[in-house]
């Protein structure tokens, strides 16, 4: 890891009655993504107005530290949200309170421009009350969206969308959402096979709300769970340029090209042939969005034969001309 290229702070604010899940899911996330890749690193640090902090199944979490003074530019504010009740004794809710409040005052007086701020369900009322929501797009847990418009009542709240993402704001709905809105990230800062590999380690699908924006073309067909399909999946991922020809891809997979051929059907709802191109038009794309070079230049790395070639597949998957994509690319 000590070569990598970019390494991105963050800080996780532990509210009273942390629920553990809206912080372990996320963290998991960033954890699983460091070992996997070495692009990209994650440096998380923990603060909290109290020395120990009850989370929502009535463990104490410790060794977070003070509420900083100042944070550096680039920190990324993780706000998990609090359970409303707490497995084991009951909470001293003035002192919740009290701590909530001091959480408050702090957002309000340190996050500034250049920080980015997460939240996962009840989270957000905590940067609502802050006023760090004010004139952006947010949503929290389905059960606590109207309190969410009454402490941002600048804000606009979406309900029914798993994660909503608006300039340096990054807000998600409850629980098991911040897995989603985590992996979303990951897949921006370290790339779609990143998050791809996080999602199966966790064992969870990939998913975006009805809302949302479509399913990245590195991502469609992979919220399943077969070994075979997934390891031709990453294979033609990592090289999408390849000529897969059905018995390497079977022999990569560890199936017959028959086989295989049936699974991808059946499990990814595509053909092999649809996975490949996919892929490649993919690729295509980032590299006329990201480069200068000529569309021949462009087929012959994404593994089409020519750009006539290109242009016939990409027709398949999108209504403007690849041209179209630079043009926009441009501007």
């Amino acid at each position: 890891m000590s070569g990598m290229a970019r390494r991105i702070a963050f800080l996780v604010i532990l509210p009273p009655r942390t629920l553990l899940l809206d912080l372990a899911g996320p963290l998991e996330v960033l954890r699983i993504a460091g070992t996997v890749q070495d692009r990209v690193g994650f440096a998380v640090s923990y603060a909290a107005p109290q020395g120990l902090t009850r989370c929502s199944i009535g463990l104490d979490l410790g060794g977070a530290g003070t509420l900083p003074a100042t944070i550096a530019d680039g920190t990324v504010v993780l706000l998990p949200g609090s359970a409303t009740r707490v497995l084991g004794d009951a909470p001293d809710r003035a002192e919740d309170a009290a701590a909530e409040a001091e959480i408050v005052a702090w957002l309000r007086a340190v996050i500034r421009p250049g920080h980015s701020v997460v939240t996962v369900c009840e989270g957000a009322l905590l940067a609502a009350r802050a006023g760090l929501l004010d004139g952006y797009a947010c949503t929290t847990h389905h059960a606590s969206c109207e309190r969410l418009l009454a402490a941002a009542p600048r804000a606009r709240v979406l309900e029914n969308r798993l994660f909503v993402q608006d300039r340096d704001r990054f807000s998600s709905a409850g629980v098991t959402a911040g897995i989603d809105l985590m992996l979303h990230l990951v897949a921006e800062w370290a790339g779609p096979a990143t998050a791809v590999a996080v999602a199966r380690t966790l064992v969870v699908y990939m998913r975006r709300g009805p809302d949302d924006p479509q399913l990245s073309p590195w991502l469609e067909g992979r919220s399943h769970l077969h070994p075979a399909v997934h390891r031709a999946q990453d294979a033609i991922a990592g090289d999408p340029a390849r000529d897969w020809s059905p018995a390497l891809l079977g022999r990569v997979a560890g199936a017959s090209p028959r086989n295989l051929a049936r699974l991808f059907r059946l499990h990814a709802g595509m053909t092999v042939t649809d996975a490949v191109n996919r892929s490649r038009i993919a690729l295509a794309r980032d590299l006329i969005a990201q480069s200068d070079l000529g569309l021949e230049q462009v087929a012959e790395r994404a593994g089409f034969g020519s750009a006539r070639h290109m242009r016939r597949v990409w027709r398949q998957f999108h209504a403007a001309a690849p041209s179209t994509l630079r043009t926009a690319a441009t501007r």
